[in-house]
């Protein structure tokens, strides 16, 4: 078909040169490359950039390229800038559309011709691709390709925004890319910082949204255009994806997600806290977690120690308590960012759960949960105990428990058998008594923690008394309670025949525990007890004490009857 045109135009051609004068013939346009899809045609008055080679259709001789010039030729349709025929053949053309128009003399250059280029009366031969289309009254086109379901904050002028762009003209040559530096391109917004198309095509976005922005020429480089990848007068397209917004006026956002019944404390400046979180950017990116590392961030709160959006953040809480937080770049790591972790400028999302806190100055806090209406006597120091126990972090994980092991758990009150949290928590209890104890840190294990206790916890007791065998003080085997025989001797000697052997000082001491007036120290073997205290007496070794082995009463040696000095 083409070459059917070609024959029919050379005749007219033919026909005009030797047949003067001769039938006119119009334009002849051979579409042969059109694009799938055309948002816009060429119409009068439009702006247009193209490339061509011109040749003559008399012997396909190029005269004139825009390709061999390296530039884009640019005009405007339809208002007679071009000749005519070229007016013509262009309308109605799509971007990337390659057409081949051919036009008589009288709508190219007539009987005159041009220049010495272009000779009289030649049928002209453009084979063109267009590039780009504008118009003067074009406005920045903005396309949502996708947008997050919650939207909580949309951009306005004056706020720092980062965002990730492919640019390209509207040809679809690629002239720019964030993404091939793997680094947003971040900026105020509305200030004059970005080409006038972007500062307006980038308003009312969300994060996470994504745009093609269409910046006609005039609201981006102009006739300059820009270095060597964009050309003057050339339309910008930028496929965008909001990565982050804040404004300088900012303050830290904190949202609430779950506050634990029963909350009587929260924190404050100089308190001491435990607290797990997952750290992203507001497109949800990660950055960091403690999840992940198995281990809570610990530390003092408003104190410096954390960033300064995170310090404010951490007051006020309870334990049990998960937040949001938001934190605007000025108020975390700036423009400098952490290293390869942290971006410059940019806008961090934590969500914290607290597990536990405390203040260095913290007792021990003791509440009683049931009493018994009957309590003989309370523990104290010295004295051997039975117990059981529950010991948990303030989130209720289970650390130990005395229902994993056959019997109750032992100890003797201020013998450092137990963390002094404990023990404070195990004194003055009743036999039946049940409490709940909470152990700060530095009553408990301290900052290094134990064996399946973290660094700095916080303890949890729930406590029974089992048991309660009243002990003597450190360093005694046995005490009077009350005044002792007075003298002594003759109420060891029960046979009256001046001396006692071991089954004479084991009798007479059994019987002082049995009537109340003595007690040997409990959880030891009390036959082994008495035998040390009589081999203790037994100055002599003859396995027998006389009253001259006994000191007077008012001697410093006379303890040894009841003091353990081995």
């Amino acid at each position: 078909m083409a070459l059917t045109v070609c024959s029919v135009l050379f005749c007219l051609y033919v026909i005009t040169v030797n047949c003067n004068p001769g039938p006119l013939v119009d334009v002849v346009v051979d579409r042969y490359e059109i694009p799938r899809v055309c948002p816009r045609e060429v119409e009068t008055e439009d702006f247009v950039r193209y490339h061509f080679n011109g040749t003559f259709f008399a012997d396909g001789k190029k005269f004139d390229s825009s390709h061999d010039r390296g530039r884009a030729f640019i005009s405007q349709v339809g208002l007679g800038r071009l000749i005519t025929g070229m007016d013509r053949g262009l309308r109605g053309m799509c971007v990337n559309e390659r057409r081949r128009i051919t036009i008589p003399p009288h709508l190219a250059y007539g009987s005159i011709g041009t220049g010495g280029v272009i000779p009289p009366d030649a049928v002209l031969v453009f084979d063109v691709l267009l590039l780009d289309i504008w118009n003067t009254e074009d406005k920045v086109q903005i396309r949502t390709l996708s947008k997050p379901a919650a939207c909580n904050r949309t951009t306005v002028a004056s706020d720092f925004i980062r965002y990730h762009y492919n640019g390209t003209l509207l040809s679809g040559e690629a002239f720019d890319s964030s993404y091939s530096r793997n680094a947003t391109y971040d900026t105020y917004l509305g200030k004059g910082h970005l080409i006038k198309g972007m500062d307006e095509g980038l308003l009312g976005m969300c994060v996470g949204e994504r745009r093609i922005v269409i910046v006609p020429p005039f609201l981006a480089y102009g006739e300059s255009g820009s270095g060597t990848r964009v050309p003057p007068q050339a339309t910008l397209v930028f496929e965008v994806l909001l990565v982050d917004v804040f404004n300088s006026k900012d303050d830290l956002i904190v949202e609430v997600k779950e506050v634990p019944e029963g909350c009587t404390r929260r924190t404050e400046t100089g308190d001491y806290i435990r607290y797990h979180y997952n750290g992203t950017f507001q497109d949800g990116t990660a950055f960091d977690s403690s999840y992940q590392r198995n281990s809570t961030y610990n530390t003092y709160i408003g104190m410096g120690y954390v960033i300064q959006g995170m310090d404010k953040a951490l007051q006020g809480l309870c334990i049990g308590e998960k937040r949001r937080v938001t934190i605007p770049p000025h108020l975390a790591y700036g423009e400098h960012g952490v290293g390869e972790l942290i971006p410059g400028s940019a806008v961090l999302v934590f969500d914290i759960h607290v597990i536990d806190f405390h203040n260095p100055k913290d007792p021990v806090q003791v509440r009683v949960t049931h009493k018994p209406q009957e309590c003989s006597g309370t523990s104290e120091a010295d004295d051997l105990i039975q117990y059981r126990y529950n010991c948990s972090l303030m989130d209720g994980t289970l650390l130990y428990s005395s229902d994993h092991s056959d019997s109750p758990s032992i100890t003797t009150l201020g013998a450092n058998g137990v963390i002094p949290g404990l023990e404070e928590g195990l004194s003055g209890m009743c036999v039946g008594e049940r409490r709940e104890v909470v152990v700060p840190p530095h009553w408990g294990h301290g900052e290094n923690g134990a064996g399946g206790v973290p660094s700095s916890a916080v303890l949890l007791f729930e406590l029974e008394l089992v048991d309660l065998q009243k002990g003597v003080p450190e360093g005694f085997m046995f005490v009077w309670l009350g005044d002792g025989p007075d003298p002594l001797f003759p109420a060891m000697d029960l046979n009256g025949d001046k001396e006692v052997p071991l089954e004479e000082f084991s009798a007479f001491i059994k019987l002082q525990v049995k009537e109340g007036k003595g007690r040997l120290r409990p959880g030891a073997d009390a036959s082994s007890i008495i035998k040390d205290m009589f081999n203790n007496q037994d100055h002599n070794k003859d396995g027998k004490i006389v009253e001259d082995e006994l000191k007077p009463e008012g001697d410093e040696d006379s303890k040894h009857v009841r003091r353990d000095e081995l």
